[in-house]
């Protein structure tokens, strides 16, 4: 836990480093990628237990050469989080490459759902949507226990556009007049967010806490759903968001189908570039009814 102090000067140490040419600044996330490995056990642990879960048929160096790679792109994602919070708009365009139709939510038709899975460079979904399209956007969000840092952060998610927040514990309805407003919903639901609202269902073949609320919420509001996904390039090579397609025929009438759908289609674009999901997140915790736990 970030006490008082310490959050101020994590925040001042990201503000300075946010001047240094991304390059530079990679080349020390990386640094800190590194140290992290050596000195945060208990994540170390759940990466490399994820890791196993998820790709048996891997070797125990494989499965680590992936989790020491995985750490490098974290320790990026924690040092370059300050150009997102200090660098102008100007700058940050220039670092974004995007894919896809970015401005569907601005085109009419139905709302929009905006599916971003936990990519290490899940920060830039925000700020490279409200700087190339018009929409305004609701994002749900668990406050950090630190309020220097709570609030920092959100500062640095509403710089551009017209943005909306939303604490996890207030529930869903203000999230829901928003969208009625003309706010497309910025949701990142592959969490393990326990037994409420959720089914077990098999991701990268274990059974899986899966919230079911997506498919109910863009069935009850015909919402179009657009996956996003952020990709890290090496180097000061600068970040790629891609806009896909809605998914044709989601949501169902069978929101635990749907579900599975979902994780199936994550699990495609994990194997893509697995080395940045989010694999020290404890995605497994909950379990059935008397099943062990696995961490």
């Amino acid at each position: 836990m970030l006490g008082r102090l310490s959050a101020h000067l994590f925040i001042g140490l990201l503000w300075l480093l946010h001047f240094l040419p991304l390059s530079l600044l990679a080349a020390l996330g990386r640094g800190l990628g590194w140290l992290l490995w050596h000195a945060a056990g208990s994540r170390r642990k759940v990466a490399l237990r994820n890791l196993e879960l998820c790709f048996p048929e891997q070797t125990l160096v494989q499965r680590e050469r992936l989790a020491r790679e995985h750490f490098g792109w974290l320790g990026r994602s924690f040092l370059e989080r300050g150009l997102l919070w200090f660098a102008p708009a100007e700058r940050l365009q220039k670092l974004v490459r995007v894919k896809g139709n970015i401005k569907l939510a601005e085109q009419g038709g139905a709302p929009v759902m905006w599916l971003l899975p936990h990519f290490v460079g899940l920060e830039w979904s925000g700020p490279a949507l409200m700087l190339n399209q018009a929409s305004p956007g609701v994002d749900m969000y668990q406050a950090q226990s630190t309020p220097v840092f709570d609030t920092r952060m959100l500062g640095g998610r509403s710089r551009f556009g017209t943005t909306a927040f939303v604490q996890r514990s207030e529930g869903i309805r203000p999230v829901l007049r928003l969208i009625r407003q003309g706010y497309a919903y910025l949701n990142a639901p592959d969490m393990d967010f326990g037994e409420r609202e959720s089914a077990f269902v098999p991701f990268f073949g274990v059974p899986a806490s899966t919230l079911l609320a997506p498919s109910r919420l863009a069935r009850s509001m015909q919402m179009r759903v657009q996956p996003i996904v952020v990709t890290m390039l090496p180097g000061g090579q600068g970040y790629e968001v891609e806009a896909g397609e809605p998914l044709a025929g989601y949501p169902s009438d069978d929101p635990e189908a749907d579900a599975l759908r979902l994780n199936q289609w994550l699990e495609a674009r994990i194997r893509e570039r697995p080395a940045q999901y989010l694999w020290v997140h404890k995605r497994f915790k909950t379990r059935p009814e008397g099943e062990p736990g696995l961490y």
